[in-house]
């Protein structure tokens, strides 16, 4: 794929099917593929499929997933290639913030955010990553944080989930290079939506729209790592010189 050109042909799979990001990212790239929703409660996407369809798509079908259930990952990637065709795209949308104060308190729902936010990619990339790689071509694409550039206090667990995200994903990106396949690795600062409904808009924020034209942009100009907004790179660059004792006080 040169600077300019589509990203990988062939079915697009969104881990995640009622992610507001990812169903932004799916109807940019719906037009002539087949899509496939994938998420639990798989039967209650009528919303989300006519989305998709109305954005071009030539057949949406929903199926069953479960982030969590990793020993189910291989057979549901496999089982989409057979039934939809080869995969092109697959976008990885499903996470959870999980509760801070929750977590320094009960052990198990830390697990809970670093099982899904990171056990479950590592998963889902490995098993993605041989069967693009089987087929010598495709695209993933990965949503860290800015959250895990540096991990603060404020938001420590979810902040090091990503933290191993996003060093999974690096490296990952580099052994597939020559493969022909593409790892696209996201790095949003904070995105209004649902998922952050109720939380003040940290500065520099975007919107589900505003981060899937970045993803789709980066994907057309297969760039390995995009930030969203652009302006947040050399700010976390600064932030990276800053002494302990000033990034403890930082806040959210």
């Amino acid at each position: 794929m040169s600077k300019g050109a589509e990203p990988a042909a062939g079915t697009l799979l969104l881990l995640g099917g009622r992610s507001e990001i990812g169903l932004e990212v799916a109807t940019r790239l719906a037009s002539g593929r087949t899509v496939v929703l994938a998420a639990r409660r798989s039967n209650d996407l009528d919303a989300q499929r006519r989305r998709v369809q109305q954005a071009g798509a030539d057949d949406v079908h929903t199926v069953e997933f479960d982030a969590n259930a990793m020993d189910s990952h291989a057979e549901l990637l496999s089982r989409v290639a057979e039934r939809y065709g080869p995969i092109g795209i697959v976008v990885l949308a499903f996470g959870i913030l999980g509760d801070q104060a929750r977590a320094e308190d009960d052990a198990q729902h830390a697990l809970d955010v670093i099982t899904t936010d990171f056990l479950a990619q590592v998963s889902v990339l490995t098993h993605a990553s041989k069967l693009l790689r089987a087929q010598g071509s495709g695209d993933l694409v990965v949503f860290s944080s800015v959250a895990g550039v540096r991990v603060r206090r404020a938001n420590y667990v979810y902040g090091s989930a990503k933290a191993g995200l996003d060093g999974f994903a690096s490296g990952l990106s580099d052994s597939l290079h020559g493969s022909g396949v593409h790892l696209l690795l996201v790095r949003p600062g904070f995105v209004i939506g649902s998922m952050t409904e109720g939380m003040t808009p940290a500065p520099m924020s975007s919107t589900p729209d505003q981060v899937a034209d970045g993803v789709v942009a980066a994907l057309r100009g297969r760039r390995a790592r995009v930030w969203i907004p652009g302006a947040l790179r050399p700010v976390f660059f600064a932030m990276r010189l800053l002494p302990q004792w000033l990034w403890r006080r930082m806040p959210r």
